[in-house]
């Protein structure tokens, strides 16, 4: 734990740095902008940009657009990618960048389907994992393809005066700073005395990457750029590079001349080219397999290059670095300057300013990283989580934030994919006997499922795409919205309607195999969890509001499960997360995982809450949690739900939370574990929870509502928008 020791200490600083800036102010309406002094935003945004005086694994820089990214160690390129690979990986990673180990063996869901028995009349399927045989090693190899790809590693060659390579730790008075405003990250630091300075910016309408490399090093031939390519590794959690299988794919240079060369990748069905340019005299040529160096022939001691990887079906050209860097200046400032700001200038509350810190880094990260036109993974374009793939029931934390702040338009960027993918869904809907579409869970570019023995027991991804469309329509209440989301829309409220199912007893109820968001309870003894019925609840009832908006009838098989759901277990004062865990607040080992019982009355408006109730269940939780099974959003999550229980002062401090899966690193990635090193549910959660906090929700009249009125909190925010 030395690592965040480092980390927590210069979290303690930053606490302490309060600007003297004394102008007060607190607002929660633009009603009447022109009697609003606007938030110097430049000041704000630019007053976080990160800065390292040394190398810090866990302090890796990334610059991208949404559909790639490129990540830098504290040279600012991918000098060294193995000291940093139990850190922050040196990622470069797109949204097209998939890999398939080749199989002849045409595994699909029948492989590893296992029928379980439900509320319905006959069994019900489910893509479980296996172990051993053909089931086994269809498990396998559906959870691990595709998945993503690292395209390439650009790095620095740097040589000593003796001809040798040097070490992380040679490195001499580094110095780095990403610029927010600009989308640029410089470094500087010295080698045996000789300065080195390297500019970094990504290309924010392609998948490229440039530099400016200043240095003497360059005309001594000391300092070259160096390019190596993997093949796809099939694992968990890792950079998603393999360098073992050199055999298995190839690397070919198509083209080289003075100022410009090609490379041909080819890992198996994958294919790109990597286009490189350069502003002087050099060559790149190969020294090894899958191995390239490009060197300058001239007395320069500066170089501009600049590296585009596109795929076979995108026909672009490479720009120059000051095309480039322009892209990313005139994108950042438009970035920063529009959707929502918040100012804690004035507060006095020594935690206000690491506050405002983790919500500039939060909208730097989700914006280069979870704003394209996939769902991100959690681990985003940085490494491999997952395979790479991503979680839809984590969707609503990666996206929500981007409607509150005024950006709704990265949020309709990902929502492509399940246009692109309902067919899948459908087939699943129709091979388990239900109606409409059941959303997957973990998946990739393909929409395809991937076995699990709990994620396909999850079902609280399935009205995301209800939510999701609700936050479009109101940011634009036309009829083409309602024409672009409405079929989905229904298909999604039929599938939710006929998984619920009525007993004897008049109910309609959410019957096993079932696994909540609380993901520790079993399948096939769990049934009408709090949140789940809640988010059903509310669901369908905004799928019959899109009818009425539409000149529809009223859905009556819906409007019998929204009349009749089962109602929310509850024992004594507390909400239960299930209607089985009745000793749920007498049992600590089932007080672990997300407590997304409190979410019932946080993430959702009031649909059928006792608030004196759900406040009796969320002081239980804060008291006896076990907080180390938590994860980042949970913490956001809590603050929301005391933010609707008129409890500021606990949301802030459940933004506070102790606990080491709500370290946000000086990069601010939140750090959850030694596998996890980033997870950007947390920092999408962060930005719903403070919209939230500042701009309120439905029906709240409260300035501020989820801050303090102690007098220690000045918050001034423009651009956001409420949550339901």
């Amino acid at each position: 734990m030395n690592f965040l020791k480092n980390h927590h200490s210069r979290l303690i600083h930053s606490f302490l740095l309060i600007s003297l800036n004394t102008v007060l102010w607190s607002c929660t309406s633009q009603k009447e902008p022109e009697t609003i002094e606007k938030i110097n935003r430049f000041a704000v945004v630019s007053r976080h940009n990160v800065h390292l005086d040394q190398s810090d694994t866990l302090g890796s820089l990334s610059v991208g657009n949404g559909n790639f990214a490129y990540t830098v160690d504290i040279t600012g390129m991918q000098t060294f990618p193995i000291e940093y690979e139990n850190g922050i990986p040196l990622g470069t990673m797109s949204n097209w960048g998939w890999h398939t180990i080749p199989s002849d063996s045409n595994y699909t869901r029948e492989d590893v389907g296992e029928y379980f028995e439900t509320c319905k009349e006959e069994p019900v399927p489910y893509m479980t994992q296996h172990r051993g045989g053909r089931a086994g090693r269809a498990t396998q190899w559906l959870r691990a393809n595709p998945h993503r790809l690292h395209l390439g590693i650009v790095g620095l060659v740097l040589l000593d005066s003796t001809g040798n390579e040097i070490a992380l730790e040679e490195i001499q008075n580094p110095n780095q700073t990403l610029d927010l405003w600009k989308g640029v990250i410089e470094s500087t630091f010295n080698i045996e005395g000789i300065p080195v300075t390297v500019k970094t910016v990504g290309h924010q309408n392609e998948d490229q990457v440039s530099f400016q490399i200043e240095s003497p090093l360059l005309k001594e031939d000391r300092l070259k750029i160096k390019f190596r390519f993997p093949y796809g590794m099939e694992c968990h959690t890792c950079p998603g590079y393999d360098w073992g299988r050199p055999e298995a794919h190839t690397s070919q240079l198509t083209h080289s001349e003075n100022n410009s060369a090609e490379i041909q990748r080819n890992v198996d069905a994958t294919q790109y080219t990597v286009s490189v340019n350069w502003n002087n005299s050099g060559k790149l040529s190969p020294v090894g397999d899958h191995h390239f160096e490009l060197a300058t022939t001239d007395d320069s001691e500066t170089l501009q290059c600049n590296v585009l990887f596109s795929h076979p079906d995108k026909n672009a050209s490479v720009a120059d670095f000051e095309t480039t860097l322009g892209t990313s200046e005139q994108e950042w400032s438009r970035f920063w300057s529009s959707g929502g700001a918040i100012d804690m200038t004035g507060s006095t509350d020594p935690r206000a300013n690491e506050l405002e810190r983790r919500i500039i880094l939060s909208q730097y990260l989700t914006k280069i990283q979870c704003s394209g036109n996939l769902p991100p993974a959690e681990t985003g374009l940085t490494f491999n989580s997952w395979y790479g793939k991503f979680h839809m029931e984590m969707h609503w934390w990666h996206a929500v934030h981007f409607a509150l702040w005024g950006r709704p338009e990265l949020l309709e960027n990902t929502m492509a994919w399940y246009f692109d993918h309902q067919d899948y869904a459908r087939e699943t809907a129709e091979w388990q006997g239900y109606e409409g579409v059941r959303w997957q869970k973990m998946t990739g570019p393909d929409g395809k499922s991937s076995p699990s023995s709990v994620g396909e027991f999850l079902v609280w991804q399935q009205p995301h795409f209800i939510y999701l469309s609700e936050l479009l329509y109101r940011n634009d209440p036309s009829d083409e919205t309602l024409d672009k989301y409405k079929d989905l829309v229904f298909e999604t409220a039929k599938f939710m309607a006929s998984f619920a199912k009525k007993k004897d007893d008049g109910y309609y109820h959410l019957c096993p195999p079932l696994i909540p968001a609380q993901e520790h309870f079993r399948a096939t003894e769990t049934s009408d969890p709090a949140f789940e019925l809640a988010y059903w609840h509310w669901g369908l009832q905004i799928a019959q509001k899109w009818r009425e908006r539409l000149g529809m009838e009223t859905d009556e098989n819906w409007q019998q499960v929204i009349d009749n759901l089962a109602p929310i277990p509850e024992a004594k004062e507390y909400y239960l997360p299930t209607a089985e865990a009745t000793d749920a607040f007498t049992n600590f080992e089932k007080r672990r995982d997300h407590p997304i019982v409190i979410g019932a009355y946080g993430m959702l408006p009031n649909t059928r809450i006792d608030t004196s109730k759900m406040a009796a269940t969320y002081e239980n939780v804060m008291g006896e949690w076990n907080w180390e099974t938590t994860w980042g959003w949970d913490y956001p999550m809590l603050a929301m739900t005391a933010t609707r229980l008129n409890k500021p002062e606990q949301a802030i401090n459940s933004l506070f939370t102790d606990a080491q899966k709500n370290t946000y690193l000086v990069n601010g990635h939140n750090y959850q574990d030694g596998r996890l090193r980033l997870y950007l549910p947390g920092n999408g959660g962060l930005l719903t929870a403070v919209a939230m906090m500042a701009a309120g929700y439905g029906g709240s009249e409260v300035e501020n509502p989820g801050f303090p009125k102690n007098g220690e909190w000045t918050v001034k925010w423009e651009g956001l928008e409420p949550i339901f």
